[in-house]
């Protein structure tokens, strides 16, 4: 966040809007800058913006404006955070639900992990597939995880999935201004069998009849929409979601490294591991 003096300047210089069109002349005339100011709320409707010029802009006139007062919202990420640039989806069959994900963790451009579980489990039926800042997501499913297990000691009942879909949007939406983290929760219960419900950024949830997220999903919409059926078997949907994410993965800079998923049924929990040199799509089955 900005420091409080640092706040004080961009209140007393910027147009008071959540996103402010600031002018910088150059040589070559005036050139738009563009700046999110997080913590205005309530922007003037006749606000105009205000001109800097170059020499304003580099301290001159300002020495107290620091360049770094600048918020850079285009990131979003917090010093020494981590971005966990990804593939995730989850598909529900007749009798549970598979979920699945890449094993990438990116800094920029420096991969951190390569074999990070981005499949959590939330209860014993209920998973969660996590894409955004990994400090945030794992914070997240901390929280489910907690309050989940409250819930099913004093109903002395397992939680359904839409109750943990439920909990995870309450908490994305109310503090959507902080994070960054996309997620989909799936998983078996008593009551809707398997069941996928999607989060992304913003905290909306929706029940969907499949989900996919993260950086490589934009790669496997044209795939997935061409080979899903809502009658899918165990094994059609496993090979389905394994084929999708091996090519988000072989297509995606910011997704990669190995493969997890976790199928999810009444008997129990089967998770499998892929390394990277087994994808059933990618450098090692061309």
């Amino acid at each position: 966040g900005l420091l409080p003096s640092e706040t004080e300047i961009i209140e007393q210089i910027a147009v008071v809007s959540r996103k402010t069109s600031l002018f910088v002349t150059n040589e070559q005339g005036i050139t738009p800058l563009s700046i999110k100011l997080r913590h205005n709320r309530h922007p003037h409707k006749n606000a105009l913006p205000i001109l800097l010029t170059k020499t304003m802009y580099h301290n001159q006139q300002y020495p107290h404006l620091p360049q770094s007062a600048i918020p850079d919202y285009d990131t979003r990420l917090k010093p020494g955070e981590v971005s966990s640039g990804t593939t995730i989806m989850a598909i529900p069959f007749a009798g549970g639900v598979i979920l699945g994900a890449d094993g990438r963790v990116s800094t920029g451009t420096y991969i951190a992990n390569r074999t990070a579980d981005k499949i959590v489990q939330l209860h014993d039926r209920i998973f969660c597939c996590r894409s955004g800042s990994a400090a945030d997501t794992q914070a997240l499913t901390d929280y489910v995880k907690h309050y989940l297990s409250q819930i099913s000691v004093e109903s002395g009942r397992q939680p359904t999935v839409k109750i943990a879909a439920s909990l995870m949007r309450k908490l994305c939406y109310e503090n959507k201004d902080n994070l960054l983290a996309g997620v989909i929760i799936g998983g078996w219960d008593p009551v809707d069998g398997g069941s996928v419900y999607n989060i992304p950024l913003g905290g909306t949830c929706i029940k969907m009849p499949f989900a996919i997220g993260g950086s490589g999903s934009t790669y496997i919409y044209g795939l997935v929409d061409s080979c899903f059926r809502e009658d899918m078997n165990k094994e059609d949907a496993s090979a389905l979601v394994k084929k999708a994410v091996a090519h988000a993965m072989a297509r995606d800079g910011s997704s990669g490294g190995t493969l997890r998923t976790a199928i999810v049924t009444e008997e129990g929990v089967e998770r499998e591991f892929i390394p990277g040199d087994q994808l059933p799509y990618g450098p090692a089955g061309w």
